[in-house]
């Protein structure tokens, strides 16, 4: 196994034995002798008068309770949601040029009509990630880039069961993907919890296949959350400390009351311990819309926005950084037909408020297309109310390279 180390081995530091002396044995009768000394000078002095310094009050120390009583119990944990977690093999079958045979002269001896025979042969490439059960129909929530241009998908199970599995819907904006089992019913489904509640300093736990180990539990911390990492419109990550590999991708974050909080998506390769889960609210949000119909539509507004900064929201008279502002507006699109101008600053929708610019389009994707909305808005220093009807998003951008890990 290579060691990475680029072959430099520091010169181990020799380990010297104890040398075997009866010094510590005298030191210790010592000790001992002039402790007894002092118990005796003790007792046979008269109790000392009672002390009225400031110092009489501090208690003794770690009088005041753990902040954290007791050590979780990860096993039990684990025992009731493993059966949940599945591991995801995908297999990919991609042509490969073979090479062509030459011919003296230009002569085929199988008729060929040409100098050299050549051909595609196909090459089966697996892929591995991971995933969790959402219902015991047998719809499993991962990754959509674990599943990308997959020619077959199998599931198996934390009992050793195996399915065939399909694509029922697919998010790549989200990175989200239902698979549907073949043949499978009344299995054990994950309990959803919530990530707006969850903690920055929360344990969590992850369970998932990293490098082909089916079923591998890490456990660690909630590090930060709505974190943008460049991955799209919607980026709201949790960071988080648990162990996440390649393999890793599409399976479920924990709490300690064993509800999915997250679903491991990325990992941050120049660091150790910064992995990234999706919300689980995200997730709850389309849901839906991927078992039933295989994709998700959401509202469009029609703008440009950027963030504003310390220095622009003073220019603009914002008491501090927040809201997106918009910069360009699409020709006849939603916000133009609403009135929205460039250089308005969209502060909240339906009363939501947007914190900073990468909020608006997620607000704005929870809502349907054609809905009618309100936005708030600083204009001249001034803020006023529109109302605009959402248009429909485009459909899922085209495949790109998986931003996480992956086999």
């Amino acid at each position: 196994m290579a060691r990475g180390d680029g072959g430099l081995h520091p010169r181990p530091m020799p380990i010297r034995p104890t040398l075997r002396s009866p010094l510590p044995v005298v030191c210790l009768a010592l000790l001992t002798a002039t402790v007894s000394c002092r118990h005796a000078s003790a007792a046979a002095s008269p109790p000392p008068a009672a002390t009225t310094t400031a110092f009489a009050s501090v208690p003794a120390p770690f009088a005041t309770p753990p902040v954290l009583p007791g050590t979780p119990d990860v096993a039990t944990l684990v025992a009731k949601v493993k059966p949940a977690v599945v591991n995801i093999t995908t297999v990919h079958e991609i042509a490969v040029r073979r090479p062509g045979i030459e011919f003296p002269f230009g002569f085929d001896p199988f008729g060929g009509g040409g100098p050299s025979r050549g051909g595609d042969d196909v090459v089966r490439q697996q892929s591995l990630g991971s995933g969790f059960l959402v219902d015991s129909a047998g719809h499993v929530v991962t990754n959509a880039h674990v599943v990308e241009g997959a020619d077959e998908v199998r599931v198996r199970l934390a009992d050793e069961r195996e399915f065939e599995a399909k694509v029922r819907g697919r998010d790549a904006r989200l990175d989200l993907a239902v698979l549907e089992l073949v043949g499978a019913h009344d299995l054990p489904a994950a309990s959803l919890g919530s990530s707006a509640a969850l903690r920055v300093g929360e344990y969590v736990v992850a369970i998932g296949n990293p490098f082909g180990l089916g079923h591998t539990v890490t456990m660690g911390i909630v590090s930060a959350k709505d974190r943008a990492i460049g991955a799209g419109p919607y980026d709201d990550f949790i960071q988080t400390d648990a162990s996440i590999n390649p393999g890793n991708s599409g399976g479920p974050l924990f709490d300690l009351r064993g509800q999915v909080v997250g679903i491991n998506t990325a990992i941050n390769p120049n660091g150790r311990g910064i992995g990234f889960a999706i919300p689980i609210d995200a997730l709850r949000e389309v849901l839906a819309q991927l078992i039933d119909t295989g994709h998700v539509s959401r509202g469009r507004l029609g703008v440009h926005i950027q963030a504003v900064d310390v220095a622009l929201a003073r220019a603009i008279g914002l008491d501090r950084p927040r809201g997106a502002l918009v910069r360009e507006l699409e020709p006849a699109g939603p916000a133009a037909r609403a009135g929205l101008k460039a250089g308005d600053v969209i502060l909240a929708i339906d009363g939501a408020e947007v914190s900073r610019s990468e909020d608006l389009p997620r607000l704005v994707g929870r809502h349907a297309p054609g809905t009618r909305h309100t936005l708030r808005v600083l204009r001249d220093r001034a803020t006023t109310e529109l109302s605009i009807q959402l248009d429909e998003l485009d459909g899922d951008p085209p495949p790109r390279a998986p931003r996480a890990p992956r086999r």
